[in-house]
This record gives C-alpha cells, structure tokens and sequence, in this order.
C-alpha cells in the first residue's frame, strides 16, 4: 500500500459493532491506512467505545457531531478532513460489517486503473447480498435500474456505499453543493465524477445484512434518491455541475 489511505466510518448507535470493526481493519492493513469515525452523539455510547481506542492507537481519529446529521454530511465531513490531511484515496465504509473489511485490499487494488472504485452487489447479472428480505433487495436492485436508465450512468451498483476515492476526484467536486443523503448521496458523488470523465471501475463484494443493530434506511432517503436522478441530469444537460 503505497498511498495514505483513509477509511470513513459513519456511526450511530454501533457499539455493538464499532470496536470489533476497528481491530479488524488495524490488524489486517499496514501503517498507511487510518480511521477516521464520525459519530452523531450516539446514545448506546459509540463515540466513548471510539475515544478508548483512540487512547492507544493513533490510527483512529474519531469526530463528533452534535446529532444525528445525516449519512451524506458526515461522509461530506470526512472527505474535507482527508484532503486537509493529504491522504490520496479514501475510503466510505459501512460500521456494521456489512462491508468486509478483508475487501479493502480489493478496492486498492483496483485503484491502479481507476479513479473511483465501487464494490458492487450486482455486477455480471448477479446479486451477491445476504440476508435482505426480499422487498428489501427489490427496492435496491429497481433503483440500480431506474438511476442508470435515467442518468446514464454505465454503473452496476450506483446505491452501493463500499468504495474509494482517489484524492484527485474529491478535489474536482464543490463539496459544498453535495446535499443529498443516503442512497441519493452514493448515486449523485457518483454521477460528478462520472459526470466528469473520472475513470470508474466495480469490483465484486458480498454484502451481508447486519447482524446486530438497526438499518438507518428511512423512507425520506427512498423519495430524495427518486427525484434526485432526474435533478442530476437536469443539471448536467444545463452544464451546471
């Protein structure tokens, strides 16, 4: 691993799983990848789970907001605090396990050819997700469909939430024009930089509901990523991200 890596670690309500994530990844990945974990004042106590750690190991920084903000802003958080920082890819990652933290190693590697890289669910025709119900993975596999019917996009998976940047791709975006959350958060990062011309590679990942905890998924996150395909492609035929 050549290049500093970070990895973005969103939580609320995760200590049943935040401690185990964070040994996970330190024991299987060497000095250049970090930890940052940006906590909305959970109260089960994640960010105290986080702050014990930090004490120790150095690799682990951990921000905390003063409630519960949204998926997309506390990723838009840890973005500006990687490029302030110098690292050159960065990671978004699930704190349930959903992700297997033996993955990242998959997405770095690809890296070599690409800008951005998404583990996807759904590459080749296949749906490699475990666990879901059924209407659950029926929302998600319509919505891959509807973003790429409507956008454009050539991406398999356009809602996943396990990928990495390259450094270059974040510096493209005004940050401060991203205000989507949830699955409408993953679709629109990925239509600016598709948008412009970043190369984006999928990689296969299997995806393994949570076992513990509750999903974040609203159905406020479901209509804001209905509407927000059509606002992209608007706003790209006006030449306006």
């Amino acid at each position: 691993m050549s290049c500093r890596t970070l990895v973005i670690v969103p939580t609320y309500n995760e200590a049943d799983n935040i401690e185990r994530l964070l040994n996970t990844i330190l024991e299987k990945y060497d000095e250049q990848l970090d930890i940052v974990v940006i906590d909305d004042s959970s109260p089960d106590g994640t960010a105290g789970i986080v702050r014990r750690i930090t004490e120790n190991e150095k690799r682990i920084n951990l921000l905390v907001r003063p409630a519960k903000l949204g998926l997309g802003t506390a990723y838009l958080m840890g973005f500006r605090y990687a490029l302030e920082r110098g690292y050159s890819r960065i990671i978004e990652m699930d704190a349930d396990f959903s992700h297997d933290p033996a993955s990242i190693s998959v997405l770095l590697e690809a890296m070599d050819n690409a800008d951005l890289v998404i583990g996807s669910r759904y590459m080749n025709n296949t749906v490699n997700v475990v666990n879901w119900p059924l209407s659950r993975l029926i929302l998600s596999k319509a919505a891959s469909i509807y973003t790429r019917w409507i956008t454009g996009m050539p991406i398999s998976d356009p809602t996943g939430g396990f990928k990495c940047f390259d450094a270059k791709v974040l510096k493209s975006i005004d940050l401060d024009r991203v205000h989507s959350q949830g699955y409408s958060f993953q679709i629109e990062m990925n239509f600016r930089a598709w948008n412009k011309g970043f190369v984006i590679r999928e990689v296969p990942i299997i995806f393994v509901d949570r076992s513990v905890g509750k999903s974040k998924m609203t159905r406020k996150n479901i209509f804001e990523a209905v509407w927000m395909v059509w606002w992209l492609k608007i706003l790209s035929i006006a030449r306006c991200l």
